[in-house]
Parts: structure tokens; C-alpha cells; sequence
């Protein structure tokens, strides 16, 4: 007999049922759904599944823009003890195909967007499959096919089928796909009580309620698009939903739906506020009440911006990975209840700028332990985690292989921090990205968090390449604003202009020690490569730019 008293995500459909019976719960352009139709859908898609055969622990994978119809799959996938593995709609159809090979997924679910991998593919390719469903596509009225859809696995039957939610075998529910900058993309393996300890400190941290409209701006095959659906779901607030980020049209739903809340990452921040400032209005964004930040920090510039938009928001900011099911730590930037100038930075925001060594990323969640591995007298180490919050494992893989026995249940995360006397974490960067110079340790995100400071550079990433005498020597690639220019003669003090010797001089009255200023700073002019999921490539950096100083070597 199932024990129901452990964590299930299903259990947020009783308070919709109630609490938001008659109320609306999900909005994707002119089709509303009330919270007993949002939870009579999932209902019905489950009772759908399990006609159709679908086992507790078989593998779901989802391929799709944003919808509701997304986060009814999700649940009712959940209910009948599924797992389900979203794909990345922008990958190609070979890396797509490698992720499927990994999991082994029985169902695949996609929508009717074109010139995404899933339109051009064929169920024959993936040999584990035995269903294709068009998540989106209408039943004719004539029809007579044998496609499956959303639509004709709602249908009732004849047969009444009575069903409570279960679960997996090992208590998993999503596959998530971790961002990689090497090699192929791991599985992380979520479990029900993972999301629901991440949604709960959401709720505790960001104040999500059922008084919230939520903009979904991050795609829901990212783990901070899912965490941030579940949390919302069990706080019992509304769902704006548009397919995919554009910021125009994030801007108009804001006002349209008086949104008070949404998900961002730098790149989506800075989007909005460029696409704000082009629409010419003097009309502020006040209905939004909580913005919450992952996937990078914010620069101060952003920050400032931001609060003018969004002159009532209360702007959080939170450090996590895919592993750890999201955020593991949360930071208020911004305050308008705690700020006497309504345009000034937190005392915690303006540390995260001008303290070396680091970049303050906050205080652990509630029931997320967080603690350093020391490595040198500097107090700083790796950042490890432990708790119902950490994923079980990568899919395929033996647990072993994920955690550190040494560490008694310990995930190490790869990074680098160190724990002040006050508790809060402040992050150095990656173990892997860790540059070795001249006997020294030095972590490119210090450095680049110097560099970004300066009002030229839009743009900066420090990389290590081989040196005999220092054994890698720091170089940064800079990236220019449009009214900058860049100058190698030390004698050129026009206005906007940049060089090596006036950045290694900016660096030096921003107390940044000796050793980890740039021996050689280059102007880059493309784009910074990145993954699929928008991590920086650093490694593809390194490699352009060691290739260029030896070609300049034989020149």
C-alpha cells in the first residue's frame, strides 16, 4: 500500500481544486484555465496513460515550447508514477536522439512548432519508443488517423478507471539535463521530494502565494523553469504563459495580465530592460512585485536598471545547478521596503561587487545544508551540499560515481567558495576553470568581475594558457561597448579609449592582487561561444586564443 504521507508534486492538485476551484490558474494567449479545469485536464491526460499502458517508472520525454498543455503532461506523467525527461526543443536532432539512447523513454511528447529538431523526426530512430503524441495538435472532426494526441487521450471511455497518484520505483520524477561545456549532457535524477523541498524554499525565500501572477520566461526543460512551475503550483498562484522568451512580448504580458512576479538570468534582464527602453513610455512596470535571478550575477548597471522598471519589485538573486534541483542559496539585491533611496543598491548587492575574492551568493535555503571542503589556510574549498534536495544520481550511472563516500553523503558541486563569519556563501568560481600561475591559484570569475566593472567592457572572459616560466599565464578577452574603442598606444588619452596598460592599471585600483592581473588582454570582437543551454564555452576560449598566439609566433 502506498504510504501517502511522503512527497509527491500531485499533491498540489487538492489545492487547486479548492482553494483555486473557480479561479484562474493557467493563461496561454486567449485560453484561461480555472484551477478544477487545470486539475480535471491532468486528470484526464493520466487516466489516458494509464489506458494507454504506461508503467510506474517509464521513462516520458517531452519535447516542446512552454504551454499549459506542458505543465498538465508533467503532472500527469507524475500521477501514474511516470518519469519525465524534457528535451531541449533547441538542440539538433543528433544530440536529441543521444539524450533518448541515455534515458530509454517509451513516450515521446512534442508540440507543432516548426524548425525545432522534433518536426523532422521519425519514432523509428529511438528503438525504445512505442508511442509519439502531438502534444498541441486539434482532433478534426472527420478525423480518422492513428496519431495520438492530447486531445484523444483526455476522451473518456467507456471502462471507468479509479486511480489515486503513485510513484516510481526509486522515487524519481524528472530527468534533467545538465548544461555541460564538455562532452555529452548528463541526466540529473530528480526526485518528488527534491522539488518539493526546492519549491518550498521558494516560497519561504521569494514569498510566492496565491495572490501571484507568474510570467514564465525560462523554458520548462531547464530546471529553474521547472522548480519555479512547481513552486507556483503549490503556492497556488496564477501562470502567464508564453511559448518563449521575447521581451516584447514578456513586457506586454506584464502590463496585460499585471504579472507580479517572474523568473530571469542576466541575458533575459538585460533584454528587457534594452526592450523597455525602445518602446518610448514613461509607464513603469509597478504590478511586479518579485524578481528572482539564477544563472549568473547580475552587474550592477543591471541591477540599477532594473529597479527603475521595476520601481516595487523586491529583486533576489540565487546560486544552485541543475544537480542540487536549482537554487541552493538566495540573496536579496534590491529591497524597496528596506531601501531609504528607492534607487540604491543593498548592502548585500554592493559586496557582491567590490569584495575581492569572491562574489557573495547568499544564504543556504531552509533544509539545504551547504558547507566548504577546505583545501588551504585561505579557508576557501570546494562547495559541497547535502539533503532531500540533492538528486539521486545521473541516470544510468551508480550513485558511487556522484558522491564522495569520504564525504558522507556529500555532493560536490565543482565550485570554489568560502563561508563567511555571517553565513553567507560567497562563490570564487570553478575547480576545473582554476587557473595555475606562477605557483598561485586563481579563479577566472574574481577577475572577471573586476573587469566588468569598467564602463568600456560589455563583455569579458579570463582564461590560463600554457607558459614556461609561469606554467599558465592569465589572459583576459575583453568585448567593447559600441562607443569604446581600443588602443595599444600608451600615449592615445582620448576619450573612450581602452588599452592594456589602462585596464591593468583599472584592475590595480580595484585592489586586485598582483599575480591575478592579465599578463596579456585581448580584444574580442565575435560573440563568447556557449552551449545550447547558454553557459559559456571557456574551454573553446582557451583554445582560439592559444591558437592565435601561435600564429602570431611564426608570423
Amino acid at each position: 500500500m502506498a504510504n501517502y504521507s511522503e512527497a509527491h508534486i500531485c499533491q498540489c492538485l487538492s489545492r487547486l481544486s479548492t482553494l483555486r476551484r473557480n479561479s484562474t490558474v493557467t493563461i496561454m494567449g486567449d485560453r484561461r484555465k480555472t484551477g478544477m479545469q487545470f486539475v480535471d485536464g491532468v486528470l484526464g491526460l493520466a487516466r489516458g496513460l494509464i489506458q494507454l499502458g504506461l508503467k510506474p517508472g517509464h521513462v516520458v520525454s517531452i519535447s516542446a515550447l512552454n504551454s499549459d498543455l506542458y505543465l498538465e503532461w508533467m503532472l500527469a506523467i507524475a500521477y501514474v508514477g511516470g518519469i519525465t525527461a524534457p528535451l531541449n526543443y533547441r538542440w539538433g536532432l543528433e544530440e536529441a536522439k543521444l539524450a533518448m539512447e541515455v534515458v530509454q523513454p517509451v513516450l515521446l511528447v512534442t508540440d507543432s512548432s516548426p524548425g525545432y529538431w522534433h518536426s523532422a523526426f521519425h519514432i523509428d530512430s529511438v528503438p525504445s519508443l512505442q508511442w509519439h503524441i502531438l502534444m498541441d495538435t486539434p482532433v478534426r472532426a472527420n478525423y480518422s488517423g492513428t496519431a495520438l494526441t492530447t486531445e484523444l487521450l483526455k476522451k473518456p471511455t467507456g471502462r471507468s478507471v479509479t486511480m489515486d497518484y503513485i510513484w516510481a520505483p526509486e522515487r524519481d520524477v524528472i530527468i534533467c539535463f545538465t548544461s555541460g561545456t564538455t562532452g555529452r549532457p548528463k541526466g540529473a535524477t530528480i526526485s518528488h521530494s527534491a522539488l518539493v523541498i526546492q519549491s518550498l524554499a521558494k516560497i519561504a525565500t521569494v514569498h510566492y502565494d496565491e495572490e501571484d501572477v507568474y510570467l514564465h520566461t525560462v523554458p520548462l526543460c531547464h530546471i529553474g523553469g521547472i522548480s519555479s512551475a512547481m513552486a507556483m503550483l503549490m503556492a497556488g498562484g496564477c501562470h502567464v504563459i508564453i511559448p518563449k522568451f521575447e521581451a516584447e512580448l514578456a513586457i506586454e504580458s506584464i502590463g496585460k495580465h499585471h504579472v507580479t512576479s517572474f523568473l530571469t538570468v542576466p541575458t533575459i534582464m538585460a533584454d528587457l530592460i534594452s526592450s523597455y527602453r525602445m518602446k518610448v513610455t514613461s509607464e513603469q512596470l509597478e504590478t511586479v512585485m518579485k524578481i528572482l535571478n539564477g544563472g549568473g550575477a547580475l552587474s550592477a548597471k543591471l541591477i540599477e536598471d532594473a529597479t527603475k522598471i521595476f520601481p516595487r519589485a523586491e529583486l533576489l538573486s540565487a546560486y544552485g545547478m541543475t544537480e542540487g534541483c536549482s537554487s541552493l542559496t538566495f540573496m536579496i539585491l534590491y529591497s524597496p521596503k528596506k531601501e531609504k533611496n528607492s534607487h540604491q543598491l543593498s548592502d548585500a548587492a554592493k559586496s557582491n561587487f567590490s569584495c575581492p575574492g569572491g562574489v557573495c551568493v547568499g544564504k543556504p535555503a531552509p533544509h539545504i545544508e551547504v558547507k566548504i571542503s577546505v583545501e588551504d589556510s585561505s579557508n576557501a574549498g570546494r562547495i559541497l551540499t547535502r539533503g532531500p534536495h540533492v538528486m539521486l544520481g545521473y541516470w544510468g550511472q551508480m550513485p558511487s560515481k556522484c558522491f564522495d563516500s569520504g564525504h558522507e553523503g556529500w555532493f560536490d558541486t565543482g565550485d570554489i567558495g568560502q563561508i563567511d563569519d555571517h553565513g553567507k556563501l560567497w562563490l570564487i568560481g570553478r575547480a576545473k576553470d582554476r587557473i595555475k600561475s606562477g605557483g598561485e591559484n586563481i579563479y577566472p570569475d574574481e577577475v572577471e568581475a573586476i573587469l566588468g566593472q569598467h564602463p568600456g567592457i560589455s563583455g569579458t572572459v579570463v582564461v590560463g594558457v600554457p607558459d614556461s616560466r609561469l606554467i599558465e599565464m592569465v589572459i583576459a578577452c575583453i568585448q567593447l561597448k559600441d562607443s569604446w574603442k581600443w588602443s595599444e598606444l600608451s600615449f592615445d588619452n582620448s576619450a573612450n579609449a581602452l588599452s592594456s596598460e589602462i585596464l591593468r592599471n583599472f584592475c590595480k585600483a580595484k585592489n586586485l592582487t598582483g599575480f591575478k592581473i592579465p599578463k596579456k588582454i585581448v580584444l574580442w570582437r565575435n560573440t563568447f561561444p556557449m552551449t545550447m543551454n547558454g553557459k559559456l564555452r571557456r574551454d573553446l576560449v582557451r583554445e582560439e586564443v592559444m591558437s592565435e598566439m601561435i600564429l602570431s609566433s611564426k608570423l
